[in-house]
């Protein structure tokens, strides 16, 4: 069973592996740290259900029937602890009352970021804060297609190929089950970040046990990066953390994500959510550095739960011309030198490397100083 000709066809959902039904297909590592599935010929039935459940051969676009919002939890303490405006886990209390399950992407003990599910909103503390890796979902889809098999509440959370992913897996609708994608910039590698974390703890002489892609105590909208190693914290710029510069600087994005045909404000998931970036200009008054939620109704049931939970929201509607960003235009570009630097990357130890990267942005840097002039 062939599941894709070359990497751009695949973007890691997990989907393939979830819905086989003899576990032929398990995920690999490749030299650039992403996840691609495996079949093992001899177990393979050719039943063809992984082909069925493939996001990227089996896209299709949302109804363009939008609703188009900006959105603040009003709960401050809320809304600090989360990503954007607090929008995810305000969904996600609404799943709480109802003794429903959520999924989200946390990091684990070895900080590796995976979909987990949270029955509690002190579970939920490790799914809320952004994280700039590729989730692995493997099982999440099963567990999922059970908890709604016992007509439990569900709300899952994930990127946007994710959340097709499991429509497609599931094959039909649930009355309870809830999908949120994100607007995504593109999915970083695992296998770069866990080069990082090493890096880290070496440098801080301990284990890592927090990072914080986006932190908002300088109430700068989560430009703040902190992690905790060896028992310390420690601070500083997101657009100096090099991991972030990397990703920003689009040398560590999954190949499919540069051809994403979700890219776009109409998707088959009931929320989208994400950054309002632009507040400013929109509704200045509620630009204050702690983050607002852009968020776009899909669906009848998505605007039967936003009537149920905009009374926990300051929020107000908006056009689609007030929200737009690029990444709900067209998928993020490669970098030019992006194979350059993926040869570098896999040909020295991380620590050497990490100076390779600092010179070649500084050159970067200085040619456009100089093209500029």
């Amino acid at each position: 069973m062939n599941l894709y000709e070359k990497k751009e066809d695949c973007c890691g959902c997990s989907a393939c592996a979830d819905i086989c039904p003899v576990g032929a297909i398990r995920t690999v590592m490749d030299e650039e740290g992403f996840r691609y599935p495996q079949v093992d010929e001899e177990k393979c039935v050719n039943c063809g259900q992984c082909l069925q459940v493939c996001p990227i051969k089996r896209a299709e676009p949302g109804r363009g029937e939008n609703l188009y919002f900006g959105a603040q939890a009003i709960d401050e303490t809320l809304r600090g602890a989360s990503s954007s405006g607090g929008m995810f886990p305000v969904l996600a209390e609404y799943v709480f009352q109802r003794q429903g399950v959520v999924y989200g992407a946390a990091f684990n003990e070895k900080m590796e970021v995976a979909h987990r599910e949270a029955h509690n909103p002190k579970e939920l503390e490790a799914l809320k804060k952004t994280k700039y890796v590729q989730s692995n979902p493997e099982g999440t889809y099963r567990s999922i297609q059970a908890h709604l098999k016992e007509d439990r509440w569900v709300l899952f959370c994930g990127t946007p190929c994710q959340a097709r992913g499991l429509r497609l897996y599931l094959k039909r609708p649930y009355p309870k089950l809830i999908v949120a994608d994100l607007v995504c910039y593109g999915a970083p590698s695992p296998g770069v970040w866990a080069s990082y974390v090493r890096y880290l703890e070496r440098k801080s002489g301990g284990k890592m046990t927090q990072f914080y892609f986006r932190d908002k105590r300088n109430k700068d909208n989560g430009h703040t990066c902190a992690y905790v190693a060896g028992g310390r914290e420690r601070t500083h710029s997101l657009y100096g953390d090099m991991y972030c510069r990397m990703y920003f600087a689009n040398y560590i994005i999954r190949p499919s994500c540069h051809a994403c045909q979700y890219c776009t404000v109409d998707r088959d998931s009931d929320f989208t959510i994400g950054d309002f970036w632009g507040i400013e200009k929109v509704r200045p008054d509620m630009e204050d550095g702690m983050g607002t939620s852009v968020v776009i109704l899909h669906t009848n049931e998505a605007r039967e739960i936003w009537e149920q939970v905009k009374g926990n929201l300051r929020w107000f509607a908006c056009g689609e011309e007030d929200m737009l960003q690029p990444r709900l235009t067209g998928p993020t570009e490669a970098a030019g030198g992006r194979k350059r630097f993926q040869s570098l990357y896999r040909a020295f130890p991380f620590p050497i490397f990490r100076f390779i990267f600092i010179g070649m942005m500084s050159f970067k840097t200085l040619w456009r100083s100089v093209v500029k002039r």
